[in-house]
């Protein structure tokens, strides 16, 4: 099994059983797999949720890879980049995010750092390019809304506020998301945001029924 496989399959063991129980004969015995093939790839627990963390982190900008957002509306950008993230994402609940800090406070330290210095660039380049397009309102301090988006973000793992088995990511992330396009949108930005989130939601509502035919 190669180590792109491996980490698919441990992503999925930890977020079904938890991280608490990643240990490496757990994992051996889901993916009859060896110990040694495992620890050859990952010599121990810790390293291995380093890899973890690290491949959500390349998954996560492997969006910016996949479209080509030359030219492209910002609106729509974000909308794009929220429609992956909510389908990539889905099964990241808070109570995981929870496990990851209290068990490997340092590593998860390390990973949100890393994933908020990506993402604060992103929303700035995205707030830039909506101003100069006339889809975002001018007043607008790029800085702070970088920041406020990121918060936000941050506060949809907050499993305190809310509880896993009320709140799905993808409901949390959706909310979230529509009331900043909202709170930052000219009133050309916002008839656009209508019409295009309506057209976004009626394609995947396809592609869900095409999926389960």
């Amino acid at each position: 099994m190669d180590n792109h496989h491996i980490l698919l399959k441990v992503r999925d063991l930890s977020i079904k059983n938890g991280i608490s129980n990643l240990s490496f004969e757990h994992i051996c015995k889901s993916l009859s797999i060896d110990i040694v093939e495992l620890k050859r790839f990952a010599p121990t627990e810790q390293i291995l949720v380093e890899k973890l963390l690290e491949f959500e982190r390349e998954t996560f900008s492997s969006i910016f890879d996949k479209y080509n957002f030359e030219g492209v509306n910002a609106i729509d950008i974000l909308l794009t980049v929220s429609s992956e993230v909510s389908r990539r994402f889905n099964e990241i609940t808070p109570s995981f995010t929870l496990e990851l800090q209290t068990m490997y406070p340092d590593v998860y330290q390390q990973h949100i750092e890393q994933r908020i210095d990506f993402i604060f660039e992103k929303i700035k380049i995205n707030i830039q390019k909506g101003i100069a397009q006339g889809m975002y309102r001018d007043d607008l301090s790029i800085e702070l809304l970088s920041r406020l988006y990121i918060s936000r973000l941050i506060d949809l793992h907050n499993a305190v506020f809310f509880p896993p088995e009320k709140f799905s990511f993808k409901l949390l992330f959706e909310v979230m998301f529509e009331n900043f396009i909202r709170g930052i949108a000219t009133e050309e930005g916002l008839k656009y945001y209508s019409k295009r989130a309506m057209e976004f939601k009626k394609s995947k509502s396809t592609i869900a029924v095409t999926t389960k035919l």
